[in-house]
């Protein structure tokens, strides 16, 4: 009877400790991932005084911006949640995540503070960046050290799930605002209340997260006086630890990174902005695939328990890489059926002289690009339109070729900025004349859209993120000894995640609007995850069942 009583409190103990770490990392993630799925919006309000093209990469930038400094904060808040305690530093990072992403729906936009209003928006992404830098090394490290022996893959991979939940709640509370107010009032200032109410979350995940005590195994380290003076020394000057901290970046988290942007955010891209499917149907779509593949991180989690961490993670690599394009070209047939019929019915083709296009991306928004391959590429690079390059004699005028239709651009060079603009709408009115006659859709026909088949690509694509990542936490745990774990699996986890998958969206994008082919930017992940699946396969060490105490 004592013995049953003492397990049930013990799994109450561990319900809590997951439930705590899990329910406080869902509310980061929620505000963390709002920017990437309303970056539409945010180009509109912050990045409206530069051309679209560049609006667009600067504001996926923006968002690429807090990753880009979640390494910087795995470095500060590692070496805090070594020296002060785990569960102290991530309540710290939860307040400054919380107040930053609430800030956000108040600030001014373009049209009212000018170049001011991104730079505060970025400023925000920034201290975004650095507080998740801090926060999943803390919850990971927390929660595995509390988990029995045999259970550290199944008790982490609750951890695993918040990332997606939270992509998931973000998705509602935008569905639910656009549903609420229509997509007109939404777009004009809608958009903030999703920020708005993450303050009520914040106050929701700090009552959560005061209720949980330290974890035994910071508790005894530190009794025994085994605590780290100086963990960043010892994870990052010392060789046997620094060669962990590379073969973890390369061999597991790069690729998971890769995987997990590009099953849900870049697919979410994909929809939006390639396929032009209408946002809230691409919201609900996806939220559907979330809701069937959310569960199957704990079930990667249960088993890496039994067959280790390394088979899964690099399986779904290998799958990655092997299934992407294909995957991805069912997706266009899927959600818009009439762009898949005119591009194998009537490719199109831009004919130009290669010294006359330019790489369309303007940082501070001077240059017109008036060419006539550029302003061919343009019009087609925001209308959806995947399109082949071929080399034409220099000086010639670019033409666009729709199937067996030619349409020749025009060089708005030497033009004053009124002439441009009209004759550049005129072309525009003629170029989609014909490819509206070729059978070019502006948008995809919701009515025809394959809902089934999408929501079945769109969770094979979530199935491979729930390999890479279920397993991820508790094999980057037992890597690192317990005196400087938080820190030395923070830096790989976050350089991987942060800068490799952070950087996935602008870097597709920017691949796929200087080829025109649509697909050109899968080849990033494909590459990375393969590079991981070598490396992963031969370098990595399994590290199931590791004594975490040490």
């Amino acid at each position: 009877m004592a013995e049953a009583a003492a397990e049930g409190e013990g799994g109450r103990r561990h319900a809590l400790v997951i439930g705590g770490a899990s329910a406080g990392t869902i509310f980061e993630w929620y505000d963390f991932y709002l920017y990437g799925s309303l970056a539409g919006f945010i180009t509109q309000h912050f990045f409206s005084g530069v051309n679209a093209t560049t609006g667009y990469i600067f504001a996926l930038l923006a968002f690429a911006a807090g990753f880009a400094v979640r390494p910087f904060g795995a470095l500060v808040f590692g070496r805090l949640g070594d020296l002060w305690g785990r569960k102290n530093t991530f309540l710290v990072t939860m307040m400054l995540m919380g107040l930053s992403t609430f800030v956000v729906g108040l600030l001014p936009g373009y049209g009212q503070i000018g170049v001011a209003a991104p730079i505060l928006l970025i400023v925000m992404r920034l201290v975004q960046g650095l507080a998740l830098g801090g926060e999943y090394g803390g919850a990971a490290t927390y929660v595995a050290e509390h988990a029995p022996p045999g259970r550290r893959g199944l008790y982490t991979s609750f951890i695993q799930t918040t990332a997606t939940l939270g992509l998931f709640l973000s998705l509602m509370v935008i569905l639910a605002a656009r549903t609420a107010l229509g997509e007109d009032a939404f777009g004009a200032w809608g958009w903030r209340i999703p920020f708005l109410v993450s303050i009520v979350l914040l106050a929701v995940s700090l009552w959560i997260r005061l209720r949980l005590n330290e974890s035994p195994v910071f508790q005894k380290m530190v009794s025994e006086g085994r605590a780290s003076k100086a963990p960043l020394t010892e994870s990052f000057a010392r060789w046997p630890n620094l060669k962990l901290v590379l073969l973890a970046l390369v061999g597991l988290t790069a690729g998971q990174a890769v995987i997990w942007y590009t099953g849900q955010f870049y697919a979410l891209f994909f929809l939006e902005r390639m396929l032009k499917v209408d946002g809230a149907q691409a919201n609900t779509l996806l939220a559907l695939a979330l809701v069937l593949g959310t569960p199957f991180f704990v079930v990667f989690g249960w088993l890496s328990d039994r067959i280790g961490r390394k088979p899964i993670i690099l399986l779904g690599c290998l799958l990655a890489v092997l299934t992407y394009f294909p995957l991805f070209k069912t997706l266009t047939v899927a959600a818009n059926p009439q762009l898949a019929a005119a591009a194998e019915r009537a490719p199109v083709t831009v004919i130009a002289d290669p010294a006359d296009c330019a790489f369309q991306f303007d940082p501070i928004g001077r240059q017109t690009f008036a060419s006539s391959c550029d302003v061919a590429k343009s019009h087609l690079a925001s209308a959806g339109v995947s399109y082949e390059n071929r080399p034409a004699p220099a000086g010639s005028l670019a033409v666009v070729q729709v199937g067996q239709v030619a349409v020749e651009s025009f060089d708005g060079r030497g033009m004053s900025k009124a002439e441009f603009e009209a004759a550049k709408k005129a072309w525009q009115s003629q170029i989609g004349t014909v490819l509206a006659a070729a059978g070019y859709p502006a948008k995809a026909d919701p009515a025809q859209v394959d809902r089934p088949l999408v929501v079945g690509v769109l969770f094979v694509l979530m199935l491979y993120v729930t390999m890479v990542y279920g397993p991820i936490a508790a094999a980057l745990v037992e890597m690192f000894p317990a005196r400087i774990r938080y820190t030395s699996m923070s830096l790989p986890y976050h350089i991987g995640n942060g800068w490799f998958g952070g950087f996935l969206p602008p870097t597709a994008f920017a691949m796929v609007a200087a080829t025109g082919n649509i697909y050109f930017g899968l080849w990033y992940p494909i590459a990375i995850a393969a590079v991981t699946l070598a490396v992963g396969l031969f370098f990595v060490r399994e590290m199931r069942g590791a004594d975490i105490d040490a």
